[in-house]
C-alpha cells in the first residue's frame, strides 16, 4: 500500500508521507503527555531549590494542566481553520521555547509562569497531532491502527514521564526534566518542515473564539485555586468563596458566549448530542482524575514516606509504563472484537481495582509485595481505555470538526486531571492534618491522606465505567467483503456513529 495519501482542506490537496506523520504525531503527543508527570519526581528538588511551599508545589503541575486544558479547544479549532501542519509547528515551537524558559527559572513565579505558557503551546500542539492523524488515515482500519499507536504513546506517557524524570533528576538536575524537550522539539520541527506537506486552503477563515477560551480557562483556574486554597483557609473564607464563585461565574459566561454570542463557537454545544462523544468525554474526565492522582500521590508516598531517591522512584513506574503500552497495543485489536463499550467498562474497572488495592498502603511497605502488582494492573486498565475512548470521541465527526473532537477529548481528560488533583490534594492534606492532631507519626498521617486519595480515585473510575454503559451498543457482526480484496470480513456494526472495524475473517 502506498505510503502517501491525499487530504483536502478548503479545496486543495497535498501529498503526505503517512509513516512520517504517524511518527511525528506520536512523539509530539508523548512529549505533551509526559510533561505532566515528568516534573512529579522532581517536585521535592524543585520545592527545595526554589523555596516553594508544600501546597504551592502542585502549581508546577496545575499551571501546565490548566492552560493546557483551557486552550485545547482553541488549539483544535485553530488546526481546522489555519491548517494542521502550520498550527502543529506553531504549538511545537512555543512548547519547546517555554520548556527552555522553565528550565532557566530562578524563582517559583518564573517557573509557574513558564509552565503555564508551556501548557498553552501544548494546547495548540496536542489536538493538531490527532487531527493530522484522522485526516491522513481516512480508512477505518488504517485509522484504527494509527490511533492505536498514538493512543499507546499517550497512554504510556505518564509512566514514561515519571521514569525519565527520575533518571534526569538523579543523574543531572531537576532543570533537565524541562531542558530535555528542547532537542526533541527542534528535531521534530525540522522533520515536520521537511517531510510533512501542508493542506492547501483557499476557503475564508472564520474567527477564533478567544472570549470562549479566556472564560473557560479563567473559570477553571479560579475553581482549582479556590479548592487548593482550602489547605490553608476554611471553605467559608472570603478568598475561597470569591475564587469558587468567580470560577462558576466565568464558566457560566463561557456557556453564554458559546450559545449566543460566538460567531464560531469554541465548543458548539450541539456536538454533545452525539451520545458516543458525550459518554467518551465523561469517561475521559474520570480517567484524567485517577491517572493524575495515581502518579502524584504514589510518587509522594515512595519519596517522602519510603525515602526513595528520584531515580528509584522513577524506576518504580517502569512496570506500569510497560503494562500500559502493552495493553494499549492489545486494546487497539481487542476493541475490534468486543467493541468500545465493553472495553471502556473493562479498562476502568481494572484500574479502579488497582487503586482500591493501593488505598491500603502503610509506611515502609515493600515495593514488590504491595506496589508492583497494583501498578501493573492500573497500567493495563488505563492502557485498555485510551484507544476506545479516542475512537468513540472522534468517530463519525466531519473533517472540518476533527480538531474540535481532538481538542475536546484532550480537554476533558486534562480538566479531570487538574480538578481531580486539586480536590484529592485538599482531601489528602485534610486527612493528614487531622491525624497529626491525634499524635500520629508524620509518615503515617501522610500515608493515610494518600490512601484516601487512592480510594477516591477508585470510586471516580468506577463512575467512569458506569458512564461507558451509555455508549451505543454493538449490533451483531455482519459478514461482508473488504473493499480491496473481496475476502470475507467481519464488520462490527455499532450503534450511532461508531462504525470502527473491518477485520479479515
Amino acid at each position: 500500500m502506498s505510503q502517501t495519501t491525499r487530504f483536502r482542506a478548503g479545496g486543495g490537496t497535498a501529498p503526505t508521507n503517512r509513516s512520517l506523520v504517524l511518527a511525528v504525531c506520536c512523539v509530539a503527543q508523548l512529549m505533551v503527555v509526559l510533561d505532566v508527570s515528568v516534573v512529579m519526581v522532581a517536585l521535592p528538588q524543585i520545592r527545595h531549590a526554589l523555596g516553594m511551599s508544600v501546597a504551592g508545589q502542585q502549581w508546577v503541575v496545575n499551571a501546565y494542566t490548566l492552560t493546557f486544558a483551557g486552550f485545547l479547544m482553541l488549539g483544535g479549532r485553530a488546526a481546522d481553520i489555519w491548517g494542521r501542519k502550520r498550527v502543529f509547528m506553531a504549538g511545537l515551537g512555543a512548547f519547546t521555547f517555554f520548556s527552555l524558559m522553565g528550565g532557566l527559572a530562578v524563582n517559583a513565579d518564573w517557573l509557574v509562569a513558564a509552565r503555564a505558557l508551556q501548557g498553552l503551546g501544548g494546547a495548540v500542539l496536542a489536538p493538531a497531532t490527532l487531527s493530522l492523524l484522522t485526516t491522513s488515515f481516512p480508512r477505518p482500519d488504517e485509522r484504527r491502527r494509527a490511533l492505536g499507536a498514538w493512543s499507546a504513546t499517550a497512554a504510556s506517557g505518564a509512566a514514561v514521564g515519571v521514569l525519565l524524570g527520575g533518571v534526569l533528576t538523579q543523574a543531572l538536575d531537576w532543570r533537565w526534566v524541562l531542558f530535555v524537550n528542547v532537542p526533541i522539539g527542534a528535531a521534530l520541527l525540522a522533520l515536520t518542515a521537511a517531510g510533512v506537506k501542508d493542506e492547501a486552503t483557499s476557503a475564508p477563515r472564520p474567527s477564533l473564539d478567544v472570549p470562549g477560551a479566556v472564560t473557560v480557562t479563567g473559570g477553571l483556574a479560579l475553581l482549582v485555586y479556590g479548592i487548593v486554597s482550602t489547605s490553608s483557609r476554611s471553605w467559608g473564607s472570603p478568598v475561597t468563596v470569591a475564587s469558587l464563585a468567580g470560577g462558576a461565574l466565568l464558566l457560566g459566561a463561557f456557556t453564554l458566549v458559546e450559545q449566543r454570542w460566538a460567531v464560531q463557537p469554541l465548543v458548539p454545544l450541539s456536538v454533545f448530542r452525539r451520545r458516543s462523544l458525550s459518554a467518551a468525554n465523561g469517561i475521559a474526565v474520570t480517567i484524567g482524575a485517577a491517572l493524575f492522582g495515581l502518579y502524584f500521590f504514589l510518587t509522594l508516598y515512595l519519596q517522602q514516606v519510603n525515602h526513595y531517591s528520584a531515580l528509584e522512584g522513577g524506576l518504580a513506574y517502569l512496570p506500569a509504563g510497560l503494562a500500559t503500552l502493552a495493553a494499549a497495543v492489545t486494546g487497539s485489536r481487542l476493541v475490534a472484537r468486543i467493541g468500545p463499550r465493553r472495553q471502556l467498562v473493562l479498562g476502568p474497572v481494572l484500574a479502579a481495582g488497582a487503586l482500591a488495592w493501593l488505598s491500603a498502603l502503610a509506611p515502609g511497605m515493600g515495593y514488590w509485595g504491595h506496589v508492583f502488582a497494583p501498578l501493573v494492573l492500573a497500567g493495563a486498565g488505563f492502557g485498555l481505555s485510551f484507544v476506545p475512548m479516542t475512537m468513540a470521541a472522534t468517530a463519525g465527526m466531519p473533517p472540518q470538526q476533527a480538531g474540535l473532537a481532538a481538542g475536546l477529548i484532550n480537554t476533558t481528560r486534562q480538566v479531570g486531571g487538574a480538578l481531580g488533583l486539586a480536590v484529592m490534594s485538599t482531601l489528602a492534606a485534610g486527612v493528614a492534618d487531622s491525624h497529626l492532631g491525634h499524635a500520629v507519626r508524620a509518615a503515617s498521617a501522610l500515608t493515610d491522606g494518600y490512601d484516601r486519595a487512592f480510594l477516591v480515585s477508585a470510586i471516580v473510575l468506577a463512575a467512569g465505567a458506569a458512564a461507558a454503559l451509555f455508549l451505543p451498543k454493538a449490533a451483531r457482526a455482519v459478514p461482508g467483503p473488504t473493499p480491496q480484496s473481496g475476502r470475507t470480513a467481519t464488520v462490527a456494526v455499532v450503534g450511532e456513529d461508531l462504525g470502527l472495524t473491518v477485520e479479515p475473517a
